[in-house]
């Protein structure tokens, strides 16, 4: 492997006279980029230093001044929290848009290694996971407020209380603890304003800033934690408060009409506790259904709490749930539609492979992901799968890996096992009568393929985390064939399964077929431990290839949607910016000729007014941008509509063809397996690390919580102990525990 460390990185495309045309478009996005950040960083620091008392005041007064206006206090606190947010998505529209859909032509850094805030592991074993430098300097700053802002509100609710003289201590402690409850909610209606952007899943702003929807989950988990931190402790003053005064059940009962209503903050407050309950882990391992179901109660927490408080204070919050509101609509169009499975097999491991029919135009990447539904199964739950096959591996289909580990899974593979033998017992012409019902949300992922950066990569995985790896491998491949950007040329593959039966999965992935002589261009290894067998199950340790009948239950047509917020940078777009554009012309169509007209004051059904404007804005005009966004799919794919079967087909009989000729171990690159033992991870990535040299190595993990620990463990180790002109490990998870 090292006779190629010195070599220039393989496949790079060199510039040619127009490349300074070709630079404006990134010139301009990185100037779109640089706006954005100080346009987060300002609002940050607005509301980093709202807790000191003159800017208190002055936002206090800028809002009393606005009342009169239009959009009265509302548009005040839109303009002030909200506005920032919708700057930065319209932002990161435009600088989508530059970047187009082409793929990101891959540069070797000639500085040598660099290490990298987002790559570099600080905390391993603790409550938040595997936690990088990046990561850990954002909790250290929104921590940072949250002690900040306690401290300061503190001081300002002592000073409060000492300027009212009062004499009876008991109604003296019950104002202090409404009045650190009050401070309490505000602070948590702040973190409320981050909690909902990361679980839009198709959000443009995580693709503008390339966070994945499986590392945003965990920055929503780690925010629900907060917040419902925060509300809790806003509840409980509250409650002790009224109970030091005598009166718990009337304030628990009152909706007042002008001021806050007590009733809907109660129930929405109930409505997050039972969602926080059932999301700590204990609870969400044992029994996800129950997880599942009950975290639909966020609907019942965002109208209460509209409710609770009223549309100006509501609107804190307004635009990361109002982005919320606009992808989860957009995601329950795409999974309306049913959509053909293409064929399934069954491996001897209980792992099924499903091919999915998809259109040609909607792109992803090796890295990307689906949530799945099964209709025949259940109409609700909705399952993420990472993709096993490279969007190179064909335009009209993609393919996942599914292992039979709980409830669902293994419904599926019975029906699956049941169909196969049904229709085996069928006549040809009566196959197409069976088939099983799918409805498929994504693909999702990293807006870049950041597997494609580093020259030198180390893949660990463990059990069905294969997966994600078999799609980077063959895209690899597939590049190299056809002379595509591709910087990687040094992989190691390092799989721990627990029996042999799992072997067969690699055999999804052709290598010699993809790419003949890929060898000759690049280095590959794969080290495969079967942990609980102590030697090869037959002879020569090959395990058979064969599998359950592949089936093709029915061909309609019905492929996946385009419809979703990754696919079409455009069309998402104008989603946002038309429906955005919607809201403020609702909510002003509602004050000029309701709210003022009328002279409505009830704070309580003003925030279902905003609430209904939100909604109202989403139907309208995104549906509208939606039914247009269809009927321009349907037209431009209607061009290919004639060559889909054959096309569907000549996958198919090629994929069985390739599974028959599958022929590894025979010199064109290293794979060795051992039985009864686990990987030594400290040894071989320093013997990697030395033959490799002074170079960046990509460490890609996916696997359970434990080995995604072992790995990231070592990188640091590694890192720390680099001395001198020694390699720099960049650790990335690919985790689907959501």
């Amino acid at each position: 492997m090292g006779e190629l460390s010195g070599q220039v990185p393989l496949l790079l495309k060199k510039e040619d006279e127009f490349d300074h045309i070709k630079k404006i478009p990134v010139l301009v996005s990185s100037t779109i980029k640089v706006i954005m950040w100080v346009i987060f960083i300002a609002w940050a620091t607005f509301i980093s230093i709202l807790p000191i008392k003159f800017v208190n005041e002055q936002q206090f007064r800028f809002i009393q001044a606005t009342q009169g206006t239009i959009f009265g206090s509302t548009g005040s606190v839109f303009l002030m929290f909200s506005l920032p947010i919708f700057m930065i998505a319209f932002l990161a529209i435009v600088r989508l848009i530059l970047n187009g859909e082409d793929e990101r032509q891959v540069k070797k850094n000639a500085k040598g290694p660099n290490f990298s805030l987002w790559t570099f592991p600080v905390l391993v074993d603790g409550p938040f996971g595997v936690v990088t430098a990046a990561e850990m300097i954002g909790i250290m700053l929104f921590a940072g407020y949250i002690v900040w802002a306690v401290i300061m509100y503190t001081i300002q609710n002592v000073d409060l209380l000492s300027s009212f003289h009062m004499q009876d201590m008991k109604e003296k402690s019950a104002l202090l603890l409404e009045l650190t409850g009050f401070r309490f909610g505000f602070i948590g209606l702040v973190c409320l304003a981050f909690l909902f952007l990361p679980v839009a899943r198709g959000s443009v702003l995580l693709r503008a800033i390339d966070i994945p929807f499986e590392h945003a989950t965990r920055y929503h988990v780690w925010l629900g934690h907060l917040t419902m931190a925060l509300f809790t402790l806003h509840g409980l003053f509250y409650v002790i408060c009224w109970a030091m005064r005598g009166r718990l059940l009337e304030e628990l009962v009152d909706w007042k009409n002008e001021g806050v209503a007590n009733l809907p903050g109660v129930i929405s407050l109930t409505a997050g506790l039972l969602m926080w309950v059932t999301s700590l882990p204990g609870v969400r391992r044992k029994n996800f259904e129950l997880f599942f179901y009950t975290h639909q109660l966020y609907v019942v927490f965002v109208v209460f709490l509209a409710l609770h408080v009223g549309d100006f204070i509501f609107m804190i919050a307004g635009a990361g749930i109002f982005l919320f509101m606009l992808d989860r609509f957009l995601r329950f169009f795409q999974s309306r539609k049913t959509v053909d499975i293409l064929s399934t097999t069954c491996f001897p491991c209980g792992t099924v492979e499903l091919v999915i029919s998809k259109p040609a135009n909607l792109n992803y990447n090796a890295l990307g992901w689906i949530f799945l539904q099964i209709r025949e199964l259940s109409w609700l739950q909705w399952h993420p799968f990472s993709v096993s096959s490279s969007p190179l591996d064909g335009k009209h289909h993609l393919a996942i890996l599914i292992k039979g580990l709980g409830d669902w899974t293994k419904k599926l593979k019975g029906n699956i096992l049941n169909l196969s033998v049904e229709q085996s017992e069928k006549a040809p012409l009566l196959q197409h009568n069976k088939k099983i019902i799918a409805s498929v949300e994504g693909p999702y992922g990293h807006e870049s393929p950041y597997h494609l950066t580093y020259e030198n990569l180390i893949l660990v995985a463990g059990g069905i985390g294969i997966s994600p790896f078999l799609a980077i491998l063959s895209d690899i491949l597939h590049r190299i064939n056809d002379s595509k950007p591709c910087l990687p040329r040094n992989i190691l593959i390092v799989w721990a399964i627990k029996n042999s039966d799992e072997l067969p999965l690699l055999d999804t992935v052709d290598m010699e077929a993809i790419c003949p002589l890929f060898s000759e261009k690049l280095n590959l290894e794969i080290q495969t431990f079967v942990t609980r067998e102590s030697q090869p199950t037959l002879e020569e340790g090959r395990v058979p290839k064969a599998m359950h009948p592949s089936i093709s239950p029915g061909f309609k047509g019905c492929r996946m949607s385009s419809l979703v917020g990754t696919g079409n940078v455009v069309w998402s777009g104008l989603y946002v910016i038309v429906s955005t554009i919607g809201l403020v012309i609702t909510v002003a169509l509602v004050d000029i000729f309701y709210i003022n007209a009328f002279n409505v004051y009830y704070w309580w059904y003003k925030g279902l007014l905003l609430i209904g404007s939100m909604v109202a804005s989403v139907l309208i005009f995104g549906g509208l941008v939606i039914a247009l966004w269809h009927l321009w799919d349907r037209k431009t794919s209607s061009k290919e509509e004639s060559d889909d079967a054959t096309k569907k087909v000549d996958v198919l009989q090629q994929k069985n063809e390739i599974s028959l000729h599958k022929s590894f171990g025979e010199g064109r690159f290293v794979n060795n397996i051992r039985y009864g033992q686990r990987p030594d991870l400290q040894e071989m990535f320093a013997s990697h690390a030395k033959i490799w040299g002074n170079v960046d190595i990509g460490v890609l993990v996916c696997g359970p919580p434990t080995l995604q620990s072992s790995v990231a463990k070592e990188c640091r180790r590694q890192n720390l102990q680099r001395s001198g002109h020694q390699a720099i490990f960049h650790f990335n998870s690919h985790s689907f525990d959501l």
